[in-house]
Order: C-alpha cells, then sequence, then structure tokens
C-alpha cells in the first residue's frame, strides 16, 4: 500500500503535468496550482496564507533573484563576449577549439543564470556558427552548446543551487553552512566539466573536426589587456563564498559568535551578486543606452523585470510547496518507503539518477527538487549516503538533465533552432550526452569519484 505521502507527490506531479504539458500554461502557474491543492487534499487550508508569506523570510529566495538579476545585466553588457573572446584565445588552435570555447563560456554564462535554455539562446548564436565554421555538424555543435548550457543549473551560483541547500537545510536545520555546500556542489561539477571536456574531445576524433583559423583567433596579450576588467567578475563572485567557506568555522565565528557568522554568510550570498552587477555595469556603462544613471538603469531593467519575474514566481512557489512538505516530513516518509524495498547504497545510486532523467522528459529541474527533493535525499540518507552529498547532488540529476533529454529537452531545442539541425541526428548525439552525464553522475554516488570539500 502507498504511504500518504507518496500519494501527495504523485498527486502534485499529476497537477503540474496537466498544467504545464497538457493546457499549456507557465511553470509558476501549475506550481501554484499544485500548491492549493495539496495545502487542502493536506488538511492544511487554514494555513495557506503562512505558507505563501513564508518563502519570504527566506534570505535564500532573494540571492536566487538577485543572481537572476545578475545574469540578466550579463546579458545586456559586453561581458559575456569577452570572455568568449578570452577563451577563444586560449583553446582556439587546439582541434575542436571552437567546441571548448562554448564548453567553458556558456557553463559559466549558465551558472550565472541558472536556466539551459536561456543561456543556450544569450551565447549559442555566437558559439553554434563558430563551431559550424571549424568543420562541427549542425546536430554536434548544437548539442555541445546544449550540453554546457545545461550544466548551468548544477554550479555555483545557480539559483537551482540554493533551492537544493533549501530542501537540506530543512532536513537538517542548522547542521550545513550555504559556503560549504556551494563548494561541495563545485566539486561536483569539476566532475561533470571533465567529462563534458573527455566527451568532447573523443566527438571531435571520431568527427574530425579542425581548431579555430588562426585569423579568427585573438591573441592572448590583447585580449587581457582590452578585457581584463570584465574577466575580473568570477573572481568578484567566487572570492567571498571561498573567504566564508574557509574562515567560518574559525576565524569568524571566533570574532563574531556563531549567529554573527551565520549573519555574515547571508550577507555574502545576497550581497555579491548585487556587488558584481555594480561593477558589470560600472565598467560597460559607455555601451549602455543611457549610460549608468538612473534613467539608463529604468530602461535597461524594465525588461529585465518581465523575464526575472516569472523564474522567480515559480521559485517562490517550489519554496512554498517545500515548506509544505517539510512540516509533513515527506522526505523521510518517502526515504523509508523507499527502504522498505531494501535497496543497497550502490541500487539507489543507480536508480535514483535514472529515476530523475525518466522525470526530466516532463518536468523541469527546479520543479523535481520542490516535489521529490526532500524525498530523494531521504531516500540517499537511508542508505547511508552523507546528506551533503544527497542534496548536492540534486541539481546534476535534476536541471542538467532536463534540458537534454526528450521530450522536454528545451535546451537541445533551443540549439537546434539555432544550428538548423534535424530532430533525428540531434537527439542521437543528445543520448550521448545524456549517456556520459548519467554514468558520472552514478559514479559519484558510488563514491568512485571523490568530491573535493566534502
Amino acid at each position: 500500500m502507498f504511504p500518504a505521502e507518496l500519494v501527495w507527490m504523485l498527486l502534485l506531479l499529476g497537477i503540474i503535468l496537466l498544467s504545464f504539458v497538457l493546457f499549456k500554461r507557465p511553470i509558476y502557474e501549475a506550481m501554484l496550482t499544485g500548491f492549493l491543492v495539496l495545502a487542502v487534499v493536506m488538511g492544511q487550508a487554514h494555513n495557506i496564507v503562512h505558507y505563501l508569506l513564508k518563502p519570504s523570510t527566506n534570505t535564500l529566495f532573494y540571492a536566487i533573484v538577485a543572481f537572476l538579476a545578475l545574469a540578466y545585466v550579463f546579458g545586456k553588457t559586453d561581458v559575456v563576449h569577452t570572455i568568449i573572446r578570452f577563451m577563444l584565445a586560449l583553446v582556439g588552435r587546439f582541434r575542436g577549439g571552437a567546441g571548448y570555447v562554448a564548453l567553458f563560456s556558456s557553463t559559466f554564462m549558465a551558472a550565472l543564470s541558472g536556466t539551459g535554455p536561456g543561456n543556450v539562446a544569450a551565447t549559442g548564436v555566437f558559439t553554434i556558427p563558430a563551431m559550424m565554421r571549424t568543420g562541427f555538424s549542425p546536430a554536434f555543435a548544437a548539442t555541445v552548446e546544449m550540453s554546457a548550457s545545461s550544466l548551468g543549473p548544477m554550479i555555483p551560483p545557480s539559483g537551482t543551487i540554493l533551492l537544493a541547500f533549501g530542501i537540506l537545510d530543512v532536513m537538517f536545520p542548522g547542521e550545513y553552512a550555504l559556503s560549504t555546500f556551494w563548494l561541495v556542489v563545485w566539486g561536483i561539477g569539476l566532475w561533470f566539466i571533465l567529462q563534458r571536456m573527455l566527451m568532447l574531445y573523443a566527438l571531435c576524433r571520431i568527427d574530425k573536426v579542425e581548431p579555430v583559423p588562426k585569423e579568427e583567433i585573438p591573441k592572448i596579450g590583447e585580449t587581457a589587456r582590452e578585457g581584463w576588467k570584465a574577466l575580473l567578475v568570477p573572481l568578484i563572485i567566487f572570492l567571498p563564498l571561498l573567504f566564508d567557506f574557509l574562515f567560518k568555522d574559525t576565524l569568524i565565528t571566533a570574532r563574531i559568535g556563531e549567529a554573527g557568522a551565520s549573519a555574515l554568510s547571508s550577507s555574502i550570498i545576497q550581497f555579491t551578486p548585487g556587488v558584481a552587477a555594480l561593477y558589470t555595469l560600472w565598467i560597460s556603462r559607455k555601451s549602455i543606452a543611457g549610460g549608468f544613471t538612473p534613467k539608463g538603469m529604468f530602461t535597461l531593467f524594465k525588461e529585465g523585470a518581465q523575464q526575472i519575474t516569472p523564474v522567480a514566481a515559480t521559485i517562490y512557489f517550489a519554496y512554498a510547496i517545500s515548506e509544505l512538505f517539510g512540516d509533513a516530513n515527506v522526505g523521510p516518509a518517502l526515504g523509508e518507503y523507499i527502504s522498505g524495498f531494501q535497496l543497497t547504497g550502490w541500487q539507489i545510486a543507480i536508480f535514483i539518477p535514472l529515476l530523475t532523467t525518466f522525470l526530466g522528459m516532463f518536468l523541469p529541474g527546479s520543479s523535481q527538487i520542490a516535489i521529490f527533493g526532500a524525498g530523494l535525499v531521504g531516500s540517499m540518507v537511508a542508505v547511508g549516503m552523507p546528506p551533503l552529498l544527497a542534496a548536492a547532488i540534486l541539481p546534476a540529476i535534476t536541471g542538467a538533465l532536463e534540458g537534454m533529454t526528450p521530450p522536454l529537452a528545451l535546451a537541445m531545442y533551443a540549439a537546434m533552432g539555432i544550428s538548423g539541425s534535424g530532430m533525428r541526428e540531434t537527439s542521437r548525439y543528445a543520448l550521448i550526452w545524456v549517456a556520459g552525464h548519467l554514468l558520472f553522475a552514478i559514479l559519484i554516488l558510488l563514491r568512485v569519484f571523490p568530491v573535493p570539500f566534502l
């Protein structure tokens, strides 16, 4: 007999599938509908307002919105072009060099935006034609960009990372610092970047792809001199988080106590994207219509509000669902249910990624984490996996896969629209990337690949 907690999760999945897939409603609307129905079914109708207000007290939600705004600023300035040129100067001379440019630049940009399909649209218009000019087939070029952009949701500072940490924090309140979680996720992300590099190298050899023509490769020194200001942006984002990770339990806590250290961590995660955005706007002020003035900023962000608000609303309602499930102990209950099948650790390590791959055919990664995150973490913890690893792997097996796995595969479709490739050949390449990603996810969960910072 199915436990009530599993029935609630299946009900939510069914409502979202009907609304999002069948009736083509926006995902944030589907999430809200699912939340309202669940609250009634679970006997929490009288607490609907409480759960709807709860995410507004969560600092992580505001951090997600801040990073979404930062990604929008990047898309409206020349920073991304500078980074692409620098990557091209570094690796353009190698076989398939344009592919490595797409891999590194799109991974970096998608990590900021947290959206694979959106990043394909933003950077793919530069990277896909560059790859095709150097011998990549349209389908191969499309899936290289697709696979690189799909890394974004699983690499900090993507908002999906914060959503996964929210699940961990609900299940294990106050036991893990956000900075530690981020660095563990980075450690996982490095393995997947290596996987992309190895597969790109092999496929370039098989397809006989050539290097970028010498006349199209910028000089490293010249690119660094002209764009050094833009190249500082990754440091502005990463260094504060590294500082918090390295010194929180020693220097910071000793100075201002545990409560102060926790408040400082929250401040860092919220102020870092703002500082990076202001710096980006300042160095790009000459290329922005209206300049770095109140009028110029109003014009710039007027359009941005339309792009950021739907994503922010989706995440907001996802948090509301997470709080509802957290109070109902859905995660531990599902973990106990799955443990009843007496699956071993290695079986769970295989089963969970395969399950999320299947779910990714229909649901965005953020929705998967909101609906099933607590249950997935509970299931992995029940067989002895560290909670930190169980939560940190979530973005890699949800958001990173849904953009590549048909029929949802939004990142693949966006790339196909740019390259002009056909469905059959592109899907064939996409499944190769999905298989490689799945293999590495399973090996990480089996602890064959050690995760730095864990």
